[in-house]
């Protein structure tokens, strides 16, 4: 299937290019998500009608980004959860828990946003979490998990 981006994509493309891909991921979610359009003569030329309006957008949105980031740097947020006489945890904490506990300091974050690429927390201790406000813009946090 051949669609039109109308946002920057990962691993998929940039705002206006042309990409093929699966059918149902075509159907299923770029396209009633918003992020696509399909590839014909009529959508090309009101995609390049409508080209500046997307780039502002996306300009926009990449601001408003960097300003969440900035807000995050240096933050530091405490989780406590039940854990045994060594530090270790009964159950983990995961990217829902780091995200509502920067929401109770300010922050506007969703669990989505939340980066763990060695998976959930097990332990008492500081973490390093990356926060990911956008494709091009991470920032990390420190997470201190004590027990309760």
């Amino acid at each position: 299937m051949q669609l039109i981006l109308l946002e920057r994509m990962r691993n998929l493309g940039d705002l206006g290019d042309e990409v093929t891909v699966k059918s149902g991921y075509g159907r299923n979610f770029l396209l009633p998500q918003g992020k696509a359009v399909r590839a014909t003569p009529k959508n090309r030329e009101e995609f390049e009608a409508r080209r500046a309006d997307l780039e502002r957008h996306s300009a926009e949105v990449l601001t408003q980004a960097r300003a969440r980031a900035a807000q995050l740097e240096g933050v530091s947020v405490t989780i406590a959860a039940r854990a045994g006489d060594e530090g270790r945890l009964y159950g983990s904490v995961g990217p829902r828990e780091v995200a509502d506990a920067l929401e109770q300091t300010g922050a506007e974050i969703t669990k989505a946003e939340v980066r763990m690429p060695v998976g959930p927390i097990r332990n008492t201790g500081e973490f390093e979490v990356e926060i990911q406000t956008h494709f091009d813009i991470v920032t990390t946090v420190k997470v201190v998990v004590i027990a309760e």
